[in-house]
């Protein structure tokens, strides 16, 4: 049976889309879904710490959001053009998706910040993104932290006050051109009540980059190419996820990245392997989970791989039985969203 790209369609009222970040990050509502029957009830996220049992594992994807987002001119026009920054590929080189194209063929030079930092367009990589190599004086990531913007998701059109609030409380090794939402809600505070009901919380590492944003453009979803993302589980990680998951515990994934983290790690077997690495893995419907048991995760776009991987996790009658559930109900959705538990 083919899966097609409309089979994963819902209608979502603009106004449901968050705008904004909740004040509290605990306060956010949380769905819960359970994937064998398909009921649905309705919680507050800061209730995770109830439905999660001792010996679990919480499984966090530790990547920090960099300040990708860089505005600035071509050099000789003053042509204004947006660089968002997406993959480093060696020191100063990185892959990047520049709006408008047409203005950056190779050659071409720009310049941020009144030429603090200056940039020659090196060439043109798959799907236009272009290769990028910067010039400065001192170091990059000074100057990106005073230059750049968060990358907020294009559906988002308010201006972030604290950029602080589109990153985990968490977030510990830079890479990311978009933050691990599903992991936005969680406070220091409430990591330690789950840690003191017995729960192991570890993390994992994955570079978020934009293909997991990118829209399927295929109406055979088979045919989707994911691009490819940097991940890194450490021995120590690894470990006590195999020691959980062989002592019957559940394996509780926090957003889609720290699950594609752990199923690109593991054998067949359903081991986790230490190490790192770059993944494409594209999990839809007919996917069979080795690892995770469970799941959080924010409410995700219409036709996007991330309901395709939900569906695969509960089924997409469930899902998209589920959404309906939350969009009747007002739940605020995407990145700054409420929040589903998928057990």
């Amino acid at each position: 049976m083919t899966l097609k790209k409309s089979d994963f369609y819902f209608d979502l009222p603009r106004e449901l889309i968050a705008q904004d970040p909740l004040e509290d990050r605990t306060s956010s509502r949380l769905l819960v879904l359970d994937k064998q029957t398909g009921a649905v009830s309705h919680h507050i996220f800061r209730e995770i710490v109830d439905l999660l049992h001792p010996g679990d594992c919480l499984v966090l994807n530790d990547t920090k959001v960099i300040p990708a987002r860089l505005l600035g001119e071509k050099e000789g026009t003053g042509a204004h053009v947006e660089v968002l920054l997406l993959k480093r590929r060696q020191d100063d080189v990185w892959e990047t998706l520049v709006k408008p194209g047409k203005k950056c063929r190779p050659g071409a030079r720009l310049s941020f910040g009144g030429g603090l930092l200056r940039a020659q367009v090196l060439d043109t990589a798959e799907e236009g993104n272009r290769l990028i190599r910067f010039e400065y004086e001192g170091i990059f990531e000074e100057i990106l932290d005073r230059l750049g913007e968060m990358p907020l998701p294009p559906y988002i059109t308010h201006k972030l006050a604290d950029r602080d609030r589109y990153q985990t409380v968490y977030a510990k090794y830079e890479g990311s051109a978009a933050a691990p939402t599903a992991g936005l809600h969680f406070t220091e505070e409430l990591l330690e009540r789950i840690r003191e009901k017995g729960v192991e919380v570890v993390f994992v590492t994955l570079h978020v980059g934009l293909g997991t944003f990118r829209p399927v453009k295929e109406d055979d979803v088979t045919k989707h190419h994911m691009h490819s993302e940097f991940y890194q589980v450490s021995v120590e990680a690894a470990e006590k996820i195999n020691r959980i998951k062989a002592s019957g515990g559940r394996i509780v994934c926090v957003g889609t990245t720290a699950c594609r983290t752990l199923e690109s790690a593991a054998e067949e077997s359903g081991k986790v392997r230490p190490g790192e690495g770059e993944t494409q893995i594209f999990i839809y419907p007919g996917y069979r989970f080795k690892v995770l048991d469970a799941l959080i995760t924010n409410f995700h776009l219409p036709e996007s791989t991330l309901v395709m991987l939900v569906s695969a996790l509960a089924g997409r009658e469930n899902v998209l039985n589920a959404y309906e559930e939350a969009i009747r109900e007002k739940y605020r959705f995407f990145s700054f969203g409420d929040a589903m538990f998928i057990f």
